[in-house]
């Protein structure tokens, strides 16, 4: 038998790829499907199932895709209802591959169709557990995001939760395998390890959620300190229960070169927004105006969830040349679909066949540090506990996230500073203030974490972020 995580960090997601015999299944898939058909065919085995441990938010599973390229059958826990065929387990099901056996574990908290697969190897021996986003590792699944569709309160699916890790996962032997869904950085948990692999006698050990002294400690603890989830998530989950576009059109369509006359038609004939992948180092220095700036070489998709919000909005690419597939995928991966074209040659193209260009002001750390005193107006958009950690003295907390609705509070006649922890978010945040008209800031290259190698920048104590 073997078992193996196919872990994506931009996402923080785990899909897994299980062998035994002949037969093979797969947990989680990601929307780009042929690297496991590839994998299939290597191992000459055939796909027997595929599994979801739920409804995913964060990203669009590639489950529809891979069902119809294999015929194989689509796997819920109890409860759920696809719009598509699929199998809806009962509560300890087991289902054969070659000869090892996957048990459903029903496990409602996060979802209420939330399972977790129970992994039984050849000799019969309990050896893995799939969690989904029912357990993480140094967490549990967030249970605030079923809520409507449930009808119930996030505290009754805390609870709900807690029943689940109590009376399905917690009796299982410590020496179990967990493998979740999520890691680090996913905004599907809020105190994730950076490990993707331990064993559940260590998270027993380890993990706050399930050393909670009863039921209503649990409850309190799983909810506090919670943000809220990103918008685009209720998109995603409806995308993996009523289906999806093929991968293969979204990147036929998006794979649309456009001259820079061509270009600018379709932003102005589709209301098009925008999207420049490029890295902020070279945005700054000129990009075509109104376009916002996530750059590929980060957590790109996750940002482009959480700012642009709506999967259906149609998207004009301009990247750094060959990376626009990666582009289209990674948007994919988040159910934005509607690419309808990219610059061809990208911005220098733009560049020389003369048409308008803008530009954002960047400054060094030590420039920075040269020109801050006690009046200087810092916004700083971290997450809220980045900036409670440390921060420079009297700076706001504008968090990236949460820019559409402080973004109207600036005031147009002040200057002011802007930054994150390294320059990533505060490019974003300053082509998205750019493109609505705010242009009278200066963003910091390299942010706090530049600003406090100076050692020229009064800041405050700093507090561990895991005592907040």
């Amino acid at each position: 038998m073997k078992v193996e995580q196919i872990y994506t960090g931009c996402l923080a997601q785990g899909a897994y790829y299980i062998v035994s015999g002949n037969e093979a299944a797969i947990i989680d898939p990601l929307r780009e499907v042929q690297p496991y058909l590839d994998r299939l065919e290597k191992d000459n085995v055939t796909l027997k199932y595929i599994f979801e441990t739920h409804f995913h938010a964060d990203f669009v599973s590639g489950h529809i895709d891979l069902s119809k390229k294999t015929g194989a059958p689509i796997v819920y826990g109890p409860t759920a209802e696809p719009s598509f065929d699929a199998l809806v387990a009962e509560d300890n099901q087991v289902f054969e591959i070659g000869n090892a056996k996957i048990k459903v574990l029903h496990t409602p908290g996060h979802t209420m169709e939330s399972s977790t697969y129970l992994l039984i190897d050849e000799e019969g021996k309990e050896t893995a557990i799939f969690s989904g986003d029912t357990l993480f590792l140094g967490d549990v699944g967030r249970p605030d995001l079923a809520q409507k569709a449930a009808n119930l309160t996030q505290e009754e699916l805390a609870g709900l939760l807690y029943d689940s890790l109590t009376d399905k996962i917690l009796p299982l032997s410590d020496d179990i395998t967990v493998y979740p869904a999520h890691g680090a950085g996913s905004a599907c948990g809020k105190n994730m390890q950076k490990e993707t692999v331990d064993t559940l006698g260590n998270q027993k050990k380890t993990n706050y959620a399930l050393n909670q002294p009863n039921r209503e400690a649990f409850i309190e603890a799983v909810l506090d300190g919670l943000s809220a989830p990103p918008k685009y998530f209720g998109m995603n989950v409806a995308m993996n229960k009523g289906g999806y576009e093929s991968f293969e059109n979204v990147m036929n369509k998006g794979l649309n070169p456009l001259s820079p006359n061509d270009f600018e038609t379709a932003a102005e004939e589709t209301g098009a927004l925008i999207l420049d992948t490029r890295p902020a180092a070279d945005f700054h220095k000129g990009f075509v105006p109104n376009a916002v700036n996530i750059g590929l070489k980060g957590d790109f998709a996750p940002w482009v969830g959480a700012m642009i919000v709506d999967v259906k909005q149609p998207l004009l690419l301009v990247t750094e040349p060959g990376t626009e597939q990666e582009a289209i995928t990674r948007l994919s991966r988040v159910g934005f679909d509607n690419v309808i074209g990219y610059l061809d040659g990208s911005f220098e193209s733009w560049k020389n066949s003369g048409k308008e260009v803008d530009e954002i002001k960047r400054i060094s750390p030590e420039e920075f540090a040269d020109q801050f005193n006690t009046d200087s107006k810092v916004i700083d958009v971290r997450k809220p506990t980045e900036y409670t950690a440390e921060h420079v003295n009297d700076a706001y907390s504008k968090p990236l996230d949460a820019i559409s609705e402080w973004a109207g509070t600036v005031d147009e006649k002040e200057h002011f500073f802007l930054h994150c922890a390294g320059g990533y978010r505060s490019m974003i945040a300053a082509s998205i203030l750019n493109s609505r008209g705010i242009r009278n800031f200066t963003e910091v290259e390299g942010g706090f974490n530049g600003i406090k190698k100076t050692g020229k920048v009064p800041t405050t104590d700093f507090i561990c972020q895991s005592k907040l």
